[in-house]
């Protein structure tokens, strides 16, 4: 529904399924289709009659007027359900370019608008430059019926479809757009897969007789709990309206024991400043539950999955007659260029289904920052609504500040921004340390060490990203102990020799990159030890001169690997005592901070799994009993570790297996740690068990550090693909996190902030440029890529020399 969220198709793809259906774009008489070819569908079923499978049926028949093609909606022509339908600027772009009929009909009924309203706490909020373009879903399916008439498509409604196995045996090709509940889906179930995902919210589809002049949400603070109103007009004189709102909430409210008519009453009453007191219309509305739709394949022999029966996106972000319009023309081009039925089903998907899955990975953060919409009603009301606008990470701090400048002007100002001072250059104050912005260059592993001591590699490595800007500059993973290492080539802090080097290190860095902190992480390897440097094979076992393993529980890391023994009572002594020691080397080397590695199933977050703790002692069981271990080590470090110092712990907020670490259990991990006197919390995720299957995605671990920051209070830093400058300042003006921790980025670049403070114009206390390096503070000149402007242009008949 929100088309705003960003584009809904990948770079490039809408321009291919443009070009290639121009070619269609002609009338159909002058662009016939033979029969000759047997590889071309000529027998075409499509099973249902929404949008997009309407609007498939008129494509393949005017690209081919010869071909039969017979659509089956089991109800009425006049029955729709739901109200308005939102259309991108992309989507309609295909539409134009594939039917220009279809184009202009539906232009003619569009309202559009560029508003999106907030109004929370009796405080309205507006941002502009959205681009909306609506209509009547009932007026879309006219339309589209009146086309589809005309180029000779069987519309047969009132008609249950064949079942998909007789289809298929009586035409060459069967679209099934049968929507979320697809019988054909169901039908080859198992060659399908699909994934059906329930979500905690409810909501029901309503209208109002009225136009609303904007995008508007409204959060309705109740005494049952938080309810929120997504509406949209659709024509000059009526709006979308869909409440929304937790299951736990509805129920207390009462909506459960109320029928059709009730709830749409109730639901009127609460918005009725919203509504301006007017009332609300249903038509067939009923609560419902959200549910995503993933398939495994979108086709078997003939049959190809289209719209929601393939995938579903969350309202929040995009309607799925957009989603199923944009499957429709993908489709309709690629039957037109590939030479066999297999070939163009193939492609249909291999084009189809990286767009679908960055859509959904959208959708997904959508609808679950409305589901936790409780958890930021605190917020400032500006960065609320910030915040809400961002929640996708499509639209991001400076795609919403070339929308509309002065809105997201008055969010940084609310938020503390110093006039030109974009949000990652604001300081940040951890303990008696003052970063002066908010990236941190996380810790990397290196594997680059000699006996565990860290030679000219890391100097230059980590001199060059204090060098780079960065406020923060992380170690890797030092090791406590000979046996705590990842592999040989690891650092470590458990030798005079080795707290020497580091000595060296942080010297340079206070010396040639003043106002840079450099901190040191330290951690044990547990089962993970013992093994290949990553370059030779990531977590393979050495092939000889292994040493001993120790763990929470004897469980190897992965088949094959080294079975660690359980660690003893008196040997976790020894352990606690090795990371008090190092801590001391560390704090006499100079670090500026200490970060206690707690994640990716090394040693300390071995205990906080039950994934891999099996433990039946005090330190296995509860979540109390396995935390109790990493909280010993905690505070053992934390008393030696001078006190004007700050101390983090970095943690990996899901195992991304069953059974795992919870997010619930997360919060209560980073409460006991910031109970304990720890000043943030590192939110990672991740690789603790090597059956794991993570979400991969841009800034994908982000949302752990965002419950983790609201919900336990403490200051967070978040890690994971965060990759751009314009994330950070998103992340962090949306108070998702304190700080941003980035790892590839300062490889590619080891002057990252550096190179984001001159890109976005920046030049203040937030990144000091070295001074022999003040010369390279703006870009260098490339060649000229401008051409002379036309200075004269001459009307008249055209001469032809």
């Amino acid at each position: 529904m929100l088309s705003s969220q960003g584009r809904a198709v990948a770079p490039g793809a809408r321009g291919c399924v443009d070009q290639r259906l121009r070619r269609g774009a002609r009338p159909a008489t002058t662009y016939p289709q033979s029969r000759d070819n047997p590889d071309r569908p000529h027998r075409v079923a499509i099973v249902g009659g929404g949008p997009g499978g309407l609007y498939t049926a008129a494509l393949l028949k005017r690209l081919s007027p010869d071909r039969e093609i017979t659509v089956y909606e089991r109800n009425a022509p006049d029955d729709t359900f739901g109200f308005g339908v939102v259309l991108s600027d992309e989507t309609l772009g295909g539409i134009e370019h594939a039917d220009p009929v279809v184009y202009e009909a539906l232009k003619a009924h569009f309202v559009r608008w560029d508003d999106i309203d907030i109004v929370h706490r009796n405080t309205r909020h507006t941002s502009g430059g959205h681009r909306f373009a609506a209509l009547g879903r009932r007026r879309l399916l006219e339309i589209l019926h009146d086309r589809c008439r005309d180029l000779g498509v069987d519309l047969r409604f009132r008609t249950e479809a064949p079942p998909p196995d007789r289809l298929a045996r009586t035409h060459d090709l069967v679209v099934a757009a049968d929507g979320v509940h697809s019988a054909t889906r169901e039908a080859y179930r198992d060659v399908f897969r699909p994934r059906l995902t329930p979500h905690r919210c409810r909501y029901i589809w309503l209208a109002a007789d009225f136009a609303f002049d904007a995008f508007r949400f409204e959060i309705a603070e109740t005494e049952h709990g938080v309810m929120q109103l997504h509406g949209y007009p659709y024509s000059p004189d009526a709006s979308t309206v869909i409440v929304e709102m937790r299951e736990e909430v509805w129920r207390a409210a009462g909506f459960d024991e109320l029928d059709e008519a009730e709830s749409t009453a109730r639901c009127a009453k609460i918005f009725t400043d919203a509504l301006g007191g007017r009332p609300l219309r249903s038509n067939k509305s009923a609560w419902t539950t959200f549910r995503t739709v993933v398939n495994e394949r979108w086709s078997h022999g003939n049959v190809v999955l289209l719209g929601d029966a393939a995938h579903t996106a969350h309202f929040s972000i995009g309607s799925g007659t957009k989603l199923a319009v944009e499957d429709a023309l993908a489709l309709a081009a690629c039957l037109e260029e590939q030479p066999t039925l297999p070939q163009a089903l193939a492609a249909y998907e291999e084009e189809r289904r990286p767009v679908v899955a960055s859509t959904q990975r959208a959708a997904k953060a959508s609808l679950e920052w409305f589901e936790d919409l409780a958890r930021y009603l605190g917020q400032p009301p500006r960065q609320f609504a910030f915040n809400l606008l961002t929640r996708s990470r499509r639209v991001t701090h400076e795609n919403l500040r070339l929308r509309d400048a002065g809105f997201t002007d008055s969010v940084e100002r609310e938020f503390g921004c110093p006039p030109g001072t974009p949000p990652m250059f604001t300081p940040f104050r951890l303990r008696g340390l003052t970063l002066r912005n908010r990236v941190v260059v996380s810790a990397m592993d290196m594997y680059s060490a000699t006996d565990g001591v860290p030679g000219d590699f890391h100097l230059v490595h980590l001199g060059a990203r204090a060098l780079g800007g960065a406020a923060l500059v992380m170690t890797e993973m030092v090791c406590v102990s000979p046996e705590g290492r990842i592999t040989p080539g690891c650092a470590g802090l458990y030798t005079g020799r080795q707290g020497e080097a580091w000595r060296r290190i942080t010297d340079f860095v206070h010396a040639g990159a003043p106002g840079t902190a450099i901190g040191v992480q330290l951690g044990h390897s547990g089962r993970k030890g013992s093994t290949r440097l990553m370059w030779e094979g990531m977590d393979e076992p050495l092939p000889d001169g292994n040493w001993p393993l120790v763990a929470p529980s004897p469980l190897p890391y992965r088949p094959g690997s080294q079975v660690p023994r359980e660690l003893s009572r008196a040997q976790l002594t020894d352990v606690r005592q090795q990371f008090r020691a190092a801590a001391e080397r560390a704090g006499q080397a100079g670090f500026d901070l200490l970060e206690l590695h707690c994640a990716h199933g090394y040693l300390l977050s071995g205990f906080l799994s039950p994934l891999t703790n099996h433990r039946t002692d005090a330190y296995g069981g509860s979540l109390e009993k396995r935390l109790r271990f990493p909280l010993e080590v905690f505070d053992a470090v934390r008393e030696v570790w001078p006190g004007e110092r700050p101390m983090t712990v970095r943690i990996s907020a899901t195992d991304w297996a069953e059974g795992g670490t919870s997010g619930e259990e997360a919060v209560e991990i980073a409460r006991a740690f910031a109970a304990h006197g720890a000043d943030a919390i590192d939110v990672s995720t991740g690789q603790v068990v090597s059956g794991e299957r993570p979400e991969f995605g841009r800034s994908y671990q982000t949302p752990y550090a965002d419950r983790i920051r609201h919900e336990a209070g403490v200051p967070v830093i978040a890690v994971g693909a965060i990759s751009s400058w314009d994330d950070v300042n998103s992340l962090i003006l949306a108070g998702r996190t304190d700080l941003c921790a980035l790892a590839r980025p300062h490889l590619y670049d080891p002057h990252w902030t550096l190179h984001a403070a001159a890109e976005q114009g920046y030049d203040g206390p937030g990144a000091v440029w070295p001074a022999p390096y003040r010369a390279g503070s703006r870009p260098p000149r490339t060649g000229r890529t401008d051409a002379p402007k036309p200075r004269l242009t001459l009307h008249g008949p055209r001469q032809d020399v």
